[in-house]
C-alpha cells in the first residue's frame, strides 16, 4: 500500500506530525511524506493562476505544476497531519490543496455537470492534536471530508485525533495509543 502523509505541521517538536507516523507506522505500506513548509507552494493568483489554466486548456496535465495533484491521486491512502489552528488548519493546508484539486487528474467533470473523483485512495486520515478539548467544531476535518467525497472519490474518510494534551498529567504516547488503538 502506497500511503501519502500530507505534513502540514509548522512546530519542529509537532505531536500532530508524531500521531500521524505512528498512524502510517499501524496501517503499514510504503509512506511518501510531503512536508508543504519545504515545498514552497505557491497559492494560486496572478501568473500562477493563469499558466495553470493554459495548461489545463490545452490538456497538458503531465507538466511540473500538477505533479503534486498526480502524487496526491496515485496514493492507496492519505493521511493529513494538520494541528488544530483556530478550529481549522494552517493555511499552507489550504494552498496545498488548492493545487491538487486538478479537473482531469483528481477529479472531472461529468456529461451531466456532475463530478467524479478519479482518486485511486480508499481511505483518508485527518490527525489533529489540540492542547485543549476539541469539541464538534473541527471545521478543518469537516471540509477534508467534504473533499474527499465530493471532488476525489473517496467515500471513508477518518478524524484521528489526541486532545487535552495541555493539561497536568496529560501523557502523549498514550494519547497517541488511543486515538490509533482501532486503526488495522
Amino acid at each position: 500500500m502506497e500511503i501519502l502523509l500530507v505534513n502540514a505541521c509548522v512546530r519542529k517538536k509537532s505531536r500532530t506530525i508524531k500521531l500521524a507516523r505512528k498512524l502510517a507506522e499501524k496501517l503499514g505500506g510504503n509512506v511518501t511524506e510531503i512536508f508543504l513548509e519545504k515545498e514552497r507552494i505557491k497559492p494560486l493568483y496572478g501568473l500562477p493562476l493563469v499558466d495553470r489554466n493554459i495548461f489545463l486548456a490545452s490538456g497538458e496535465l503531465w507538466t511540473e505544476e500538477f505533479e503534486y495533484a498526480r502524487q496526491f491521486a496515485e496514493a492507496d491512502a492519505i493521511i493529513f497531519a494538520a494541528p488544530y489552528w483556530d478550529y481549522s488548519f494552517p493555511a499552507i493546508m489550504k494552498i496545498y490543496l488548492e493545487t491538487i484539486n486538478v479537473p482531469g487528474v483528481t477529479f472531472e467533470y461529468t456529461d451531466d455537470g456532475h463530478i467524479n473523483g478519479l482518486c485511486k485512495a480508499t481511505a483518508v486520515y485527518y490527525v489533529m492534536t489540540s492542547g485543549r478539548t476539541i469539541d464538534n467544531t473541527t471545521f478543518g476535518y469537516g471540509y477534508i471530508r467534504e473533499l474527499a467525497r465530493t471532488f476525489w472519490g473517496i467515500r471513508d474518510t477518518h478524524l484521528v485525533k489526541a486532545e487535552n494534551l495541555d493539561y497536568p498529567g496529560g501523557n502523549l504516547d498514550d494519547a497517541i495509543d488511543a486515538a490509533i488503538t482501532h486503526y488495522r
